[in-house]
């Protein structure tokens, strides 16, 4: 069995010419994946997805449940956040906010813009009118927590 022994000096100038080769291909046209807090905007974008979960019983039974992803969200008391829900499964889901007249309808393949601006803290329930009473499984509900 041989080794290979490189010594400490031989190391370094690899070590620097992989960090050079890796700053000559770096552009200004990359992509931030987040910004710091100087640099947000106002407005805040919560993104939430439809989903859905579907199994088959040892005795051969469908069983499904539909959900909201993320289940829970968590959003400033008196301030402007735009809830953008995509739907991924199931054709469409009818929804309203409860306690408020906010109500509007998800589609598959589309993304529906929901405006909030909630004044009171508090924790309210999105729920899908298709998905929210006997026959349809477990409800399809997500919760927004004001804070």
């Amino acid at each position: 069995m041989k080794f290979v022994i490189i010594k400490r000096k031989w190391l370094l100038l690899v070590v620097a010419a992989i960090v050079v080769g890796g700053l000559y291909y770096y552009t200004n046209d990359a992509i931030p994946t987040f910004q710091n807090s100087q640099e947000q905007s106002s407005d805040l974008v919560i993104n939430m997805v439809t989903g859905e979960f579907t199994s088959t019983t040892a005795d051969g039974k469908k069983i499904e449940a539909y959900r909201f992803d993320p289940g829970t969200i968590v959003i400033p008391k008196d301030k402007d956040v735009s809830l953008s829900i995509f739907g991924v499964n199931g054709e469409e889901h009818p929804f309203y906010i409860e306690g408020t007249d906010i109500k509007g309808t998800v589609k598959k393949g589309e993304e529906t813009i929901v405006p909030l601006h909630f004044k009171e803290e508090g924790t309210y329930r999105l729920i899908c009118d298709t998905h929210s009473h006997a026959g349809h499984g477990i409800p399809m509900i997500a919760t927004i927590v004001v804070d």
